[in-house]
């Protein structure tokens, strides 16, 4: 059977409740155990503080790595935009030029395709040249017969537009030999026979290509005008 000592026990413990008091109780003491709490508390927060520094850095990497590849696709993107850019810019110029190719070529057959739609149906109504300069239109020629010339002027001015500002100057001259040629059994000219005549002029006048909106409508002329109505500033020499 164990015995059990209660007066040593409770006088154990009371030494020893009085050993912790006086330790406690001792400067010397206390200031030991504050200072290794003080050390346990700044490792702590070291510690606490290097994990919240690495998880930082971390998100920080990740963020800048993220960044990184966001501003590799859009330098990526950017090129790509610049080079569509040059090739629609050098589609652009190609259609450019193909578009003023097809005006310039377009705008003389136009002009030359209204001219002979207007050219009076007779033998001998030559034309010489025709000029456009300044968004003037010069047409030289010449015919023998002087109402083929006023017709044609004529249909020239009353053109719906298309000819405008139209202008004629007639001058008779009489054709040398070698600007006409005998018909077959006509024989030798005589030289003292009078020399046959043809009327060379010049009509001015601006062009306006159809669709173009810009051109006023010419009036129309009278039904009870003559075909030999003279065309507005008709100037004989």
């Amino acid at each position: 059977m164990i015995k059990v000592n209660l007066l040593d026990s409770v006088t154990d413990k009371t030494r020893s409740v009085a050993v912790v008091e006086e330790r406690v109780t001792n400067p010397g003491a206390r200031m030991w155990m504050l200072a290794v709490a003080v050390c346990a508390v700044t490792v702590l927060g070291m510690a606490f503080d290097k994990m919240s520094a690495d998880r930082a850095h971390a998100n920080a990497q990740s963020e800048l790595e993220r960044q990184q590849q966001i501003a590799a696709q859009t330098e990526a993107i950017n090129r790509e935009q610049s080079e569509l850019e040059k090739k629609i810019q050098g589609i652009q110029t190609r259609i450019d030029a193909i578009k003023t190719l097809r005006a310039s070529q377009q705008g003389p057959v136009s002009i030359l395709s209204a001219i002979n739609e207007r050219l009076p149906r007779i033998s001998d109504f030559r034309l010489e040249g025709i000029e456009q300069k300044a968004g003037e239109l010069l047409i030289e020629g010449h015919s023998p017969n002087e109402a083929a010339v006023t017709q044609f002027g004529r249909s020239l001015e009353f053109s719906s537009g298309l000819f405008t500002n139209v202008s004629l100057e007639t001058e008779r001259k009489e054709l040398e030999t070698k600007d006409y040629e005998l018909k077959p059994g006509q024989g030798v000219i005589d030289p003292n026979a009078p020399k046959p005549e043809t009327v060379k002029f010049k009509i001015r006048c601006k062009y306006t290509a159809p669709g173009s909106g810009s051109a006023p409508s010419a009036p129309q002329p009278a039904a009870n005008a003559p075909a030999s109505a003279p065309v507005a500033q008709i100037a004989l020499k």
